[in-house]
């Protein structure tokens, strides 16, 4: 019974994987779908490695051997899992004290921390309680409307805590990067993840000067990669810039609530659980 869960849990992750993406859905349709499908196969073979570790190698087997093969893979994954945890977690904080050796700057009541470079940059590092990083080339390059809009959509980065819950899906990234459409969904969730920040400025700002603003901050990616750690995700490839605008100028309205549905069919995933408690 414990190979045949295992093998069950890796067959209906790697299927639901196969889901095609549609590009043409409505972005917030497509934000609460993609986090869907990224995170329920490893909350299933987590959930389901949990449950073999917890059963361990001893119980009613066809053959005697099919235990501790089961028991040894689940523990290697979560090994697996706890290494690139810590590993992470190790980048994301060296990144952090290299950021906070720059000198703090008060920025319209926020306080940033003052990069010396003439690249216009901007950015978030950091886990719950994130820095905000901005570069004196931006403070030089932006008049004081378009640096309101940069400053807003990163108080939307602040506002929905992705430096930290983007920290964890880069873990769950790392940890099953060889199920199908792995990358391609993180692309998506990258990409959606700016829809929303942007969604949410649009309610205080311009679009127009959101957009505009996006047009000027060409550059950033590069230096993203030298000052924040893969730890907190990655910086959004230039070749997506278009569709950001164009869902910006299309007046979008800030993301809705996650609704129950995505609750229930997050929790499904730890169903192997429930089968620990019964073994004998």
């Amino acid at each position: 019974m414990h190979l045949t869960l295992l093998l069950a849990a890796l067959t209906v992750a790697g299927l639901l994987r196969l889901q095609p993406i549609d590009p043409n859905q409505n972005w917030q349709e497509r934000w609460w779908r993609l986090l869907g499908l990224f995170l329920f196969s490893p909350l299933l073979l987590l959930a389901t490695a949990i449950a073999l570790v917890w059963m361990g190698p001893r119980g009613q087997m066809v053959r005697w051997w099919e235990g501790w093969f089961s028991y040894s893979l689940a523990l290697l994954f979560l090994v697996f899992a706890v290494f690139w945890a810590i590993k992470l977690a190790g980048e994301g904080w060296r990144s952090l004290r290299r950021v906070r050796k720059y000198p703090q700057w008060e920025l319209k009541g926020t306080s940033a921390r003052l990069l010396p470079t003439p690249i216009p940059f901007v950015a978030r590092v950091g886990f719950w309680r994130s820095e905000l990083v901005i570069s004196q080339g931006l403070l030089q390059a932006f008049d004081a409307d378009h640096l309101n809009a940069v400053l807003t959509h990163e108080q939307a980065h602040h506002y929905y805590r992705d430096t930290f819950w983007f920290f964890w899906l880069g873990w769950l990234r790392r940890l099953t990067f060889w199920l199908p459409q792995t990358e391609t969904l993180w692309q998506e969730l990258l990409l959606l993840r700016e829809h929303r920040a942007d969604c949410w400025a649009a309610q205080s700002v311009d679009s127009l000067l959101l957009a505009e603003s996006l047009v000027q901050m060409v550059s950033a990616p590069a230096l993203y990669s030298e000052i924040a750690s893969a730890a907190f995700s990655n910086a959004l490839p230039h070749n997506r810039l278009e569709e950001r605008i164009e869902v910006l100028l299309s007046q979008p309205k800030p993301l809705q609530q996650i609704g129950l549905w995505v609750w229930a069919w997050l929790l499904s995933g730890f169903l192997p659980l429930l089968v620990a408690p019964f073994h004998y």
